[in-house]
């Protein structure tokens, strides 16, 4: 039974391909996490899951999506993560975090206040950073194409990240460059219009995440995975947008500075678009990634029904599950996934009364 095999990166040994998708809760005072977020993720954790990303993480305080985002910039951001990495591992799955930058779509409020972007009368902040001064939409704030001192300082929050996440006690780091966030911003040419070294060509486009993951990769463990978040596509091929082909070889170079496995998702270049949404539909992608770059990849989208899932897996379209909104309506997933596929897997003694 594929989908419930161990899948070993590097010195890691998942117990299962199933993981939790990074989700953000919009629940942090200053970017510090709390009791929420140690429940939130531990539940999962007990549920059965192989590995649990923590939400988006700012590697700076301007870089945070909403002022109610997770952070991971300051020496507290450390020290309240640690309970939440221990209590994880504890439960038998392997704790890791996504580090990010939302660049240009910073400044926000939670989904549940509108999700639209916010002054500074309203707690947001300016300016916010882009790879040129292009708006996302019409609501949001102009950025500021940032500077080469701009572009070292982000290269060095990323790194700083890192160091704080080891810290911290998370066993794998997945650099978030999907979804129109800052290193995404850099990848495509509808957000990139620089003339620098950092835009333009497809190396130039691609300069900034290959230095930073090399900064990561050199303070992170060589024992320890690094995982990349991509968006294969902005699907805006007749705008001239990030496309598949771009992203396939952009996965053969990151293999090459030790980026272990590709997180496949899709979108958020562009405020509005047609994307064919069905179930498992940016699976294809990670397959044609796994396929052509021969590096590992993780399926993300819409994927709810356990045979669905095993089906990816033993089809070899990707090494890896992420679940997101299945795993909120039901933590316990991965146990009732088992059972209808008639796997074995084992539940915490505690609620082994239960089986």
């Amino acid at each position: 039974m594929k989908l419930f095999a161990p899948l070993k990166l590097r010195d890691i040994t998942l117990r299962n391909r199933i993981a939790v998708s990074p989700m953000c809760q919009y629940s942090c005072v200053d970017g510090r996490v709390d009791d929420w977020h140690l429940v939130h993720l531990g539940s999962r954790a007990v549920g059965g899951a192989g590995l649990v990303i923590a939400e988006a993480s700012a590697v700076s305080a301007e870089g945070r999506i909403s002022p109610a985002d997770a952070g991971i910039y300051r020496d507290q951001h450390t020290a309240a993560w640690a309970p939440v990495t221990a209590f994880i591992r504890k439960a038998g799955a392997v704790p890791a975090i996504q580090l990010a930058h939302a660049g240009r779509k910073a400044s926000t409020a939670a989904p549940w206040l509108g999700g639209k972007p916010i002054g500074v009368e309203a707690g947001g902040w300016s300016p916010l950073l882009g790879p040129s001064a292009i708006a996302f939409n019409e609501l949001s704030q102009t950025p500021q194409a940032m500077s080469p001192a701009d572009i070292q300082q982000l290269i060095g929050d990323f790194r700083a990240a890192a160091v704080r996440a080891l810290d911290a006690g998370f066993e794998l780091v997945e650099l978030h460059a999907a979804h129109g966030y800052l290193l995404h911003a850099f990848l495509s040419p509808l957000s990139n219009q620089r003339s620098d070294d950092y835009g333009g060509s497809f190396d130039n486009r691609t300069r900034l995440l290959r230095e930073v993951v090399a900064a990561v990769r050199a303070v992170w463990p060589e024992r320890l995975p690094l995982l990349l978040r991509i968006s294969a596509t902005d699907w805006a091929d007749e705008q001239g947008g990030w496309d598949i082909a771009q992203s396939v070889a952009l996965a053969r170079q990151l293999k090459g500075l030790g980026v272990d496995l590709i997180d496949v998702s899709s979108a958020g270049t562009l405020a509005r678009g047609a994307i064919p949404i069905g179930p498992g539909f940016q699976v294809p992608f990670a397959a044609q990634i796994r396929r052509e770059a021969g590096i590992a990849t993780g399926a993300v989208g819409l994927i709810t029904e356990p045979a669905q899932a095993q089906r990816i897996i033993e089809s070899g379209d990707a090494d890896l599950v992420l679940l997101a909104r299945e795993l909120l309506r039901d933590p316990y997933w991965p146990y009732h996934a088992a059972k209808a596929l008639g796997a074995e897997i084992t539940a915490p003694v505690q609620y082994q009364r239960a089986w």
